[in-house]
């Protein structure tokens, strides 16, 4: 599709095992179309569940590097590259309207990690869209991310396509290696089930509040670094945004796949 000039959806996506980005499975045949539904953005801003900081920090390099931030998966994985530019203007526009915190613009040490690079792979083949990545705060709380992502939705009106990339439920201990398609847990079916009804209902203060939700919380996840890409998807919904599901599953019985659209 060519550029427009409107209103960019938000996504959030659930990535998953960094092999989705090879391998043939329903989630990686519904990416691959989504890719081609979307109006084609100007750039790519993707929160990733992998690159956690102290501090907030945005890419600002010309060239991102692909970062295969995992070990002991087929070699054939980590030859797999994503040489998409970076966007240093974006990256500064960033830093420049945020104002929750003081946005560090990182110009060599990070690139795209998997949370990034994998899911682009699929909705993007041809690595022809400048992309930049803001890290994740891991030792502020989810109002803290989910009022910095509202400072971002100026974004959106400006052909920048903004991706939350986690899982909504991710509990890697749990995982049934390496049974893809084996039956998700039935806390797995909850915590999900329980998002998708906040969701439906716009409430994102439970969302938020999430650890309030008990037991079921703590198995969906056992760290926050998955559910936080989250906060920023939701805190860019505005009033009249439509929301749907491009895909709904679980891998490993324990990682919840789901994809959220809204706009």
């Amino acid at each position: 599709m060519s550029e427009v000039n409107k209103t960019m959806p938000v996504l959030f996506i659930g990535h998953g095992s960094p092999e989705n980005a090879y391998l043939d499975n329903e989630f990686t045949r519904r990416m691959k179309l989504l890719g081609k539904e979307l109006p084609r953005p100007k750039a790519i801003l993707c929160v990733s569940a992998h690159w956690l900081t102290e501090g907030s920090y945005v890419t600002a390099m010309e060239n991102p590097r692909t970062i295969h931030d995992f070990y002991g998966f087929p070699d054939k994985l980590y030859k797999i590259t994503y040489p998409a530019p970076g966007n240093p203007d974006l990256a500064k526009k960033v830093k420049d309207i945020v104002k929750k915190t003081d946005v560090g613009l990182d110009k060599e040490e990070w690139g795209l990690d998997h949370g990034t690079w994998m899911i682009l792979k699929l909705m993007y083949p041809e690595a022809d869209i400048p992309v930049v990545q803001f890290s994740i705060d891991y030792y502020k709380p989810p109002e803290y991310h989910y009022e910095l992502g509202k400072e971002l939705s100026c974004l959106r009106d400006e052909g920048i396509l903004v991706i939350g990339s986690g899982n909504l439920v991710h509990n890697i201990r749990q995982a049934a290696f390496p049974d893809l398609d084996a039956k998700p847990y039935d806390w797995a079916v909850e915590f999900d089930s329980k998002v998708e009804e906040c969701l439906n209902k716009g409430d994102h203060e439970s969302l938020i509040n999430y650890r309030n939700w008990g037991r079921v919380s703590q198995l969906a996840h056992p760290t926050p670094d998955h559910y936080y890409p989250l906060m920023y998807t939701i805190a860019l919904q505005r009033p009249n945004d439509s929301l749907t599901y491009p895909y709904i599953g679980f891998h490993y019985a324990s990682a919840s796949m789901r994809a959220v659209k809204i706009g």
